[in-house]
Protein backbone atom coordinates (compact mmCIF):
# COMPACT_ATOMS: atom_id res chain seq x y z
CA UNK A 1 0.00 0.00 0.00
CA UNK A 2 1.30 3.44 -0.90
CA UNK A 3 2.83 5.39 1.99
CA UNK A 4 1.21 8.64 0.82
CA UNK A 5 -2.30 7.30 1.25
CA UNK A 6 -5.20 9.73 0.86
CA UNK A 7 -6.45 10.96 4.28
CA UNK A 8 -10.00 9.80 3.59
CA UNK A 9 -8.72 6.36 2.60
CA UNK A 10 -6.78 6.22 5.88
CA UNK A 11 -10.01 6.77 7.79
CA UNK A 12 -11.81 4.14 5.72
CA UNK A 13 -9.03 1.64 6.46
CA UNK A 14 -9.33 2.40 10.19
CA UNK A 15 -13.10 1.81 9.97
CA UNK A 16 -12.70 -1.43 8.03
CA UNK A 17 -10.17 -2.81 10.50
CA UNK A 18 -12.43 -1.92 13.44
CA UNK A 19 -15.27 -3.84 11.78
CA UNK A 20 -12.92 -6.72 10.98
CA UNK A 21 -11.89 -7.01 14.62
CA UNK A 22 -15.56 -7.35 15.62
CA UNK A 23 -16.10 -10.01 12.96
CA UNK A 24 -12.99 -11.97 13.93
CA UNK A 25 -13.95 -12.03 17.61
CA UNK A 26 -17.42 -13.29 16.72
CA UNK A 27 -15.99 -15.93 14.37
CA UNK A 28 -14.33 -17.63 17.35
CA UNK A 29 -17.79 -18.73 18.51
CA UNK A 30 -20.05 -18.26 15.52
CA UNK A 31 -22.75 -20.54 16.94
CA UNK A 32 -23.36 -17.98 19.68
CA UNK A 33 -24.12 -15.21 17.16
CA UNK A 34 -27.77 -14.11 17.03
CA UNK A 35 -29.21 -14.42 13.54
CA UNK A 36 -32.40 -13.06 12.01
CA UNK A 37 -33.85 -13.48 8.53
CA UNK A 38 -34.70 -10.49 6.34
CA UNK A 39 -36.33 -12.71 3.72
CA UNK A 40 -35.91 -16.25 2.45
CA UNK A 41 -32.18 -17.14 2.37
CA UNK A 42 -31.29 -13.55 3.30
CA UNK A 43 -29.76 -13.32 6.78
CA UNK A 44 -28.50 -10.58 9.07
CA UNK A 45 -26.66 -11.02 12.34
CA UNK A 46 -25.90 -8.88 15.37
CA UNK A 47 -22.35 -8.78 13.96
CA UNK A 48 -23.53 -7.07 10.75
CA UNK A 49 -25.10 -4.36 12.91
CA UNK A 50 -22.15 -4.04 15.30
CA UNK A 51 -19.64 -3.85 12.44
CA UNK A 52 -21.76 -1.28 10.60
CA UNK A 53 -22.07 0.87 13.72
CA UNK A 54 -18.30 0.79 14.24
CA UNK A 55 -17.71 1.86 10.63
CA UNK A 56 -20.24 4.68 10.77
CA UNK A 57 -18.89 5.98 14.09
CA UNK A 58 -15.33 6.03 12.74
CA UNK A 59 -16.30 7.76 9.50
CA UNK A 60 -18.59 10.39 11.03
CA UNK A 61 -16.12 11.19 13.82
CA UNK A 62 -13.65 12.19 11.11
CA UNK A 63 -16.18 13.61 8.63
CA UNK A 64 -19.41 14.64 10.41
CA UNK A 65 -20.73 16.44 7.32
CA UNK A 66 -20.52 13.36 5.08
CA UNK A 67 -23.47 11.17 4.12
CA UNK A 68 -23.86 7.47 4.85
CA UNK A 69 -25.50 4.78 2.69
CA UNK A 70 -25.23 1.49 4.53
CA UNK A 71 -26.69 -1.95 3.91
CA UNK A 72 -28.46 -2.37 7.25
CA UNK A 73 -29.33 1.21 8.23
CA UNK A 74 -29.82 2.78 4.81
CA UNK A 75 -29.39 6.56 4.83
CA UNK A 76 -30.47 7.32 8.39
CA UNK A 77 -26.98 8.47 9.47
CA UNK A 78 -24.86 11.39 8.32
CA UNK A 79 -25.80 14.41 6.23
CA UNK A 80 -28.23 13.37 3.51
CA UNK A 81 -27.44 16.34 1.24
CA UNK A 82 -23.66 15.89 1.26
CA UNK A 83 -21.69 15.45 -1.97
CA UNK A 84 -19.57 12.92 -0.06
CA UNK A 85 -21.41 9.66 0.66
CA UNK A 86 -19.88 6.55 2.23
CA UNK A 87 -21.33 3.31 0.84
CA UNK A 88 -20.95 0.49 3.36
CA UNK A 89 -21.38 -3.27 3.44
CA UNK A 90 -20.24 -4.23 6.95
CA UNK A 91 -20.19 -7.98 6.27
CA UNK A 92 -20.48 -9.12 2.67
CA UNK A 93 -20.94 -12.88 2.77
CA UNK A 94 -23.10 -13.15 5.89
CA UNK A 95 -24.35 -16.62 4.94
CA UNK A 96 -20.75 -17.81 4.67
CA UNK A 97 -19.94 -16.22 8.03
CA UNK A 98 -22.76 -17.87 9.97
CA UNK A 99 -21.65 -21.26 8.66
CA UNK A 100 -18.01 -20.67 9.53
CA UNK A 101 -17.08 -20.68 5.84
CA UNK A 102 -14.17 -18.20 5.74
CA UNK A 103 -15.09 -16.15 2.66
CA UNK A 104 -16.49 -12.76 3.67
CA UNK A 105 -15.31 -9.17 3.89
CA UNK A 106 -15.93 -5.56 4.84
CA UNK A 107 -16.57 -3.17 1.95
CA UNK A 108 -16.40 0.64 2.17
CA UNK A 109 -16.47 3.13 -0.70
CA UNK A 110 -16.65 6.91 -0.87
CA UNK A 111 -18.85 8.46 -3.54
CA UNK A 112 -18.07 12.08 -4.39
CA UNK A 113 -20.93 13.55 -6.42
CA UNK A 114 -21.91 10.02 -7.41
CA UNK A 115 -18.46 8.78 -8.48
CA UNK A 116 -16.42 6.28 -6.47
CA UNK A 117 -13.20 7.99 -5.33
CA UNK A 118 -11.96 5.81 -2.44
CA UNK A 119 -12.34 2.09 -1.80
CA UNK A 120 -11.46 -0.43 0.90
CA UNK A 121 -12.25 -4.13 0.95
CA UNK A 122 -10.94 -5.95 4.02
CA UNK A 123 -10.86 -9.73 4.41
CA UNK A 124 -10.48 -10.23 8.17
CA UNK A 125 -9.87 -13.99 7.92
CA UNK A 126 -6.66 -13.45 5.90
CA UNK A 127 -5.85 -9.90 7.00
CA UNK A 128 -5.97 -8.94 3.32
CA UNK A 129 -6.50 -5.22 2.83
CA UNK A 130 -7.48 -4.10 -0.68
CA UNK A 131 -7.41 -0.32 -1.22
CA UNK A 132 -7.78 2.12 -4.08
CA UNK A 133 -7.86 5.86 -4.64
CA UNK A 134 -9.00 7.14 -8.02
CA UNK A 135 -5.94 7.88 -10.15
CA UNK A 136 -3.49 6.36 -7.65
CA UNK A 137 -3.83 2.64 -8.36
CA UNK A 138 -5.11 -0.35 -6.42
CA UNK A 139 -3.19 -2.23 -3.74
CA UNK A 140 -3.32 -5.44 -1.74
CA UNK A 141 -1.45 -4.61 1.47
CA UNK A 142 1.87 -3.27 0.07
CA UNK A 143 1.57 -4.76 -3.41
CA UNK A 144 0.34 -2.81 -6.44
CA UNK A 145 -2.42 -4.73 -8.20
CA UNK A 146 -2.85 -5.44 -11.89
CA UNK A 147 -5.54 -7.54 -13.51
CA UNK A 148 -4.63 -10.86 -15.08
CA UNK A 149 -2.92 -10.86 -18.47
CA UNK A 150 -4.84 -13.87 -19.81
CA UNK A 151 -6.67 -12.98 -22.99
CA UNK A 152 -8.66 -16.11 -23.81
CA UNK A 153 -11.89 -16.92 -21.98
CA UNK A 154 -11.10 -20.64 -22.37
CA UNK A 155 -8.03 -20.10 -20.14
CA UNK A 156 -9.88 -17.97 -17.61
CA UNK A 157 -11.32 -18.49 -14.14
CA UNK A 158 -14.60 -16.60 -13.70
CA UNK A 159 -16.60 -16.04 -10.52
CA UNK A 160 -20.32 -15.47 -10.13
CA UNK A 161 -23.16 -15.56 -7.63
CA UNK A 162 -26.15 -17.88 -7.76
CA UNK A 163 -29.74 -16.61 -7.41
CA UNK A 164 -31.29 -17.35 -4.05
CA UNK A 165 -34.14 -14.91 -3.40
CA UNK A 166 -37.88 -15.50 -3.95
CA UNK A 167 -38.71 -14.47 -7.50
CA UNK A 168 -35.23 -15.11 -8.88
CA UNK A 169 -35.43 -16.95 -12.19
CA UNK A 170 -33.28 -20.05 -11.89
CA UNK A 171 -33.84 -21.18 -15.47
CA UNK A 172 -32.40 -18.04 -16.98
CA UNK A 173 -29.47 -18.06 -14.56
CA UNK A 174 -28.70 -21.67 -15.37
CA UNK A 175 -28.61 -20.75 -19.06
CA UNK A 176 -26.38 -17.80 -18.33
CA UNK A 177 -23.98 -19.91 -16.29
CA UNK A 178 -23.99 -22.64 -18.92
CA UNK A 179 -23.14 -20.13 -21.65
CA UNK A 180 -20.16 -18.88 -19.63
CA UNK A 181 -19.04 -22.13 -18.00
CA UNK A 182 -18.52 -24.13 -21.17
CA UNK A 183 -16.23 -21.41 -22.53
CA UNK A 184 -13.99 -21.03 -19.44
CA UNK A 185 -11.35 -22.94 -17.48
CA UNK A 186 -13.72 -22.87 -14.52
CA UNK A 187 -16.63 -21.09 -12.83
CA UNK A 188 -16.55 -20.29 -9.10
CA UNK A 189 -19.20 -19.13 -6.59
CA UNK A 190 -17.36 -17.91 -3.45
CA UNK A 191 -20.35 -16.06 -1.97
CA UNK A 192 -19.11 -12.49 -1.41
CA UNK A 193 -19.39 -10.22 -4.45
CA UNK A 194 -17.13 -7.49 -3.04
CA UNK A 195 -14.33 -10.01 -2.56
CA UNK A 196 -15.00 -11.44 -6.04
CA UNK A 197 -14.30 -8.00 -7.51
CA UNK A 198 -11.17 -7.58 -5.39
CA UNK A 199 -9.95 -10.91 -6.76
CA UNK A 200 -10.48 -9.70 -10.33
CA UNK A 201 -8.37 -6.65 -9.49
CA UNK A 202 -5.68 -8.89 -7.99
CA UNK A 203 -5.62 -11.15 -11.06
CA UNK A 204 -6.75 -14.21 -9.11
CA UNK A 205 -9.70 -14.49 -11.49
CA UNK A 206 -10.11 -13.09 -14.98
CA UNK A 207 -13.77 -12.10 -14.69
CA UNK A 208 -16.94 -11.85 -12.62
CA UNK A 209 -20.66 -11.50 -13.32
CA UNK A 210 -23.80 -11.42 -11.20
CA UNK A 211 -27.32 -10.00 -11.09
CA UNK A 212 -29.34 -8.67 -8.16
CA UNK A 213 -26.46 -6.80 -6.56
CA UNK A 214 -26.84 -3.57 -4.59
CA UNK A 215 -24.50 -0.55 -4.70
CA UNK A 216 -22.82 -1.52 -1.41
CA UNK A 217 -21.91 -4.90 -2.92
CA UNK A 218 -20.02 -3.43 -5.88
CA UNK A 219 -19.03 0.20 -5.20
CA UNK A 220 -15.62 -0.43 -3.60
CA UNK A 221 -14.80 -3.36 -5.85
CA UNK A 222 -15.54 -1.35 -8.98
CA UNK A 223 -12.78 1.15 -8.20
CA UNK A 224 -10.33 -1.63 -7.36
CA UNK A 225 -10.99 -3.23 -10.74
CA UNK A 226 -10.59 -0.07 -12.80
CA UNK A 227 -7.52 1.13 -10.87
CA UNK A 228 -5.95 -2.29 -11.50
CA UNK A 229 -6.48 -1.88 -15.25
CA UNK A 230 -9.76 -3.78 -15.61
CA UNK A 231 -13.24 -2.88 -16.82
CA UNK A 232 -16.63 -3.06 -15.12
CA UNK A 233 -20.15 -2.35 -16.31
CA UNK A 234 -23.58 -3.82 -16.88
CA UNK A 235 -24.20 -6.82 -19.11
CA UNK A 236 -24.34 -4.66 -22.24
CA UNK A 237 -20.99 -3.07 -21.40
CA UNK A 238 -22.24 0.32 -20.21
CA UNK A 239 -20.15 1.79 -17.38
CA UNK A 240 -23.14 3.29 -15.52
CA UNK A 241 -24.02 0.10 -13.65
CA UNK A 242 -23.95 0.92 -9.93
CA UNK A 243 -27.72 0.87 -9.35
CA UNK A 244 -28.71 -1.37 -12.27
CA UNK A 245 -28.47 -4.69 -10.39
CA UNK A 246 -26.35 -6.40 -13.02
CA UNK A 247 -22.57 -6.38 -13.08
CA UNK A 248 -19.77 -7.83 -15.18
CA UNK A 249 -16.07 -7.17 -14.60
CA UNK A 250 -12.78 -8.46 -15.90
CA UNK A 251 -9.49 -7.70 -17.51
CA UNK A 252 -10.10 -5.83 -20.79
CA UNK A 253 -9.95 -8.84 -23.11
CA UNK A 254 -12.06 -11.16 -20.96
CA UNK A 255 -14.53 -8.38 -20.13
CA UNK A 256 -15.30 -7.94 -23.82
CA UNK A 257 -15.86 -11.67 -24.27
CA UNK A 258 -18.16 -11.83 -21.22
CA UNK A 259 -20.22 -8.87 -22.45
CA UNK A 260 -20.63 -10.60 -25.81
CA UNK A 261 -22.09 -13.64 -24.02
CA UNK A 262 -24.13 -11.89 -21.32
CA UNK A 263 -25.54 -8.97 -23.31
CA UNK A 264 -28.70 -10.84 -24.32
CA UNK A 265 -29.50 -11.48 -20.63
CA UNK A 266 -29.43 -7.77 -19.76
CA UNK A 267 -32.62 -5.90 -18.98
CA UNK A 268 -31.23 -3.37 -21.46
CA UNK A 269 -30.95 -5.93 -24.26
CA UNK A 270 -32.67 -5.22 -27.57
CA UNK A 271 -36.20 -6.45 -28.20
CA UNK A 272 -34.89 -9.03 -30.68
CA UNK A 273 -32.41 -10.44 -28.19
CA UNK A 274 -35.12 -10.70 -25.53
CA UNK A 275 -37.45 -12.45 -27.96
CA UNK A 276 -34.76 -15.03 -28.75
CA UNK A 277 -34.14 -15.55 -25.07
CA UNK A 278 -37.85 -16.04 -24.30
CA UNK A 279 -38.14 -18.56 -27.12
CA UNK A 280 -35.23 -20.61 -25.79
CA UNK A 281 -35.83 -20.30 -22.05
CA UNK A 282 -38.88 -21.91 -20.43
CA UNK A 283 -40.64 -20.03 -17.63
CA UNK A 284 -38.70 -16.84 -18.26
CA UNK A 285 -39.76 -13.97 -16.03
CA UNK A 286 -38.85 -10.54 -17.35
CA UNK A 287 -36.82 -8.36 -14.94
CA UNK A 288 -39.12 -5.80 -13.31
CA UNK A 289 -36.52 -3.05 -12.96
CA UNK A 290 -36.58 -0.83 -16.03
CA UNK A 291 -33.89 1.58 -17.21
CA UNK A 292 -33.81 4.66 -14.99
CA UNK A 293 -35.58 2.99 -12.09
CA UNK A 294 -33.89 3.56 -8.72
CA UNK A 295 -33.60 0.72 -6.27
CA UNK A 296 -34.88 1.05 -2.72
CA UNK A 297 -32.42 2.35 -0.13
CA UNK A 298 -33.62 -0.22 2.42
CA UNK A 299 -31.83 -3.38 3.41
CA UNK A 300 -31.00 -5.80 0.62
CA UNK A 301 -28.23 -8.34 0.95
CA UNK A 302 -26.05 -10.18 -1.49
CA UNK A 303 -25.46 -13.12 0.83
Amino acid sequence: MSSNQHPMLNVAVKAARAAGAIINRAALDVEAVRISQKQTNDFVTEIDHAAENAIIETLLTAYPDHGIWAEESGREHGKASSDHVWVIDPLDGTTNFIHGFPVYCVSIALLVRGRVEQAVIYDPTRNDLFTATRGRGAYLNDRRLRVSKRTQLKESLVSTGFPFRPGDNFNIYLRMMSDVMKRTAGLRRPGAAALDLAYVAAGYTEGFFETGLSPWDVAAGSLLVTEAGGLIGNFTGEADFLEQRECVAGNPKVYGQLVAILGKYSKFASAGEKADLRQNTPNLVEPSLQPGTQIDDGPVSDD
